[in-house]
């Protein structure tokens, strides 16, 4: 069954739209390669970007051309300058609809125009990368009906919060594949419900080889965003994360500049490692303002988001990514209403240290709405997310994460259509 969206259109155009138009797009903004240097933590020293990623001197030239805070920086030589701007992310697939982070929910991202799927990664106990938002299952999968799981049940703490369930580290694949995905937020996505049990917990390979089937048959690349979960966890108990998912990605071909996979994290440390062992394009996720990398609490760094989010704190970002995942009040804050106030200069602040700017996550719902943009009382009534999405496409962003993936390309049709791109 071929999923539309709702413009009728195929999906391959809702997606890419004529590559003319994209290209023009590109050069009206200013898109251009990201600057070579940034400055450290410490001392402002200036480091150089990773070994392969110097952009050449018409990238140079490109950058200097546009005003600063006014160009989105597509890094070329990275691949990011192949795929639409600004981008959908289909995050976790298309939860909205299916339950999270299964081959069905992926699925359906693509067929609803989705540039990029995002699987978050963590590993089981033989070491292999599975796809699910957490290492505790209890919540998206029947894990606590198979009485021979029982004696599975634990509690743990991970990144210094106490955890009661079943962790994937506990289990090996074999195992793990007895068990079935269900829906993580049953009370607010009662129709998602209906497809519990009907998909297997999914493995990174398996994404990777659906994605590059699955482009095949649309005619166009379809590219991975993964995540990288509680790195530093996983590490202090033999299991890290960053070789284990450079060694999948070159076995898919997707290692490298050219390659179709954007790296992420929450931990910094995670995208250091990860930028020595792979040169895929990497994104710093950035939670709220007084929060810390869990990296940084083991470490005794002292500065929050809030210091991350500095001129000073994106330039040494700058170092070793190409751009930040921030939460999208860090750009379009709230009151304690939900009201919205005047955007911050984030967007502006982040293209001028040469990052792309991907937020996190655009929903229907009225409970993830501003205030401005809901519609009716009902938390989980739809509101006006088309509206929304549109807003934050206006303020500047290079694309963001959501749940309901054909909304957001409808926002992104308007708002290419206001840019005078056809």
């Amino acid at each position: 069954m071929t999923y539309r969206p709702l413009d009728g259109s195929t999906p391959a155009e809702s997606v890419q739209g004529p590559a003319s138009s994209r290209r023009r797009f590109l050069r009206a903004t200013g898109a251009a390669g990201l600057g070579a240097a940034a400055f450290a933590a410490t001392g402002g020293e200036a480091l150089a970007a990773p070994a392969g990623d110097q952009p050449d001197a018409a990238d140079e030239r490109g950058s200097a051309a546009a005003p600063a805070g006014t160009r989105s920086p597509v890094r070329t030589g990275t691949g990011l300058d192949r795929l639409p701007h600004p981008l959908v992310i289909g995050h976790r697939g298309a939860p909205g609809y299916r339950p999270e982070e299964t081959l069905g929910s992926y699925e359906l991202a693509l067929e609803l125009g989705a540039d990029v799927i995002e699987p978050d990664l963590v590993p089981t106990k033989d070491g292999h990368l599975v796809v699910r938002h957490e290492n505790n299952i209890v919540e998206t999968t029947d894990v606590a009906d198979h009485p021979e799981f029982a004696g599975r049940r634990t509690t743990r703490t991970i990144d210094g919060v106490p955890q009661t369930g079943w962790f994937t580290e506990d289990f090996t694949l074999a195992e793990l594949r007895t068990l079935r995905a269900k829906e993580r937020l049953p009370q607010q996505r009662q129709r998602n419900t209906l497809y519990d049990g009907r998909w297997p917990v999914l493995t990174f390979r398996e994404l990777a080889d659906f994605a590059k089937k699955r482009g095949r048959e649309l005619g166009r690349e379809v590219w991975l965003y993964p995540e990288t979960k509680h790195p530093s966890y996983f590490r202090s108990i033999g299991l890290p994360l960053e070789e284990r998912l450079a060694d999948e990605l070159r076995r898919a071909g997707l290692a490298g500049r050219r390659g179709r996979a954007i790296l992420q994290s929450f931990e910094p440390s995670s995208l250091q490692r990860l930028s020595k062992l792979v040169e895929n394009p990497r994104i710093q996720l950035l939670g709220g303002a007084t929060t810390q990398p869990y990296d940084f609490v083991l470490a005794g760094d002292r500065r929050t988001v809030a210091d991350l989010v500095t001129p000073e704190g994106l330039r040494w970002i700058a170092s070793f990514a190409h751009g930040i995942g921030p939460t999208t009040q860090l750009i379009a804050p709230v009151d304690a209403s939900g009201k919205l106030q005047p955007p911050t200069t984030l967007v502006r602040d982040a293209h001028t240290a040469n990052l792309l700017l991907h937020p996190y996550t655009v929903r229907n719902e009225n409970g993830f709405l501003p205030l401005d943009y809901r519609r009716g009382t009902d938390p989980n009534a739809y509101g006006d997310a088309i509206g929304w999405a549109r807003y934050l496409y206006e303020l500047g962003v290079d694309g963001f994460f959501t749940d309901q993936t054909d909304t957001s390309v409808l926002a992104r049709q308007d708002f290419w259509a206001a840019k005078g791109v056809n």
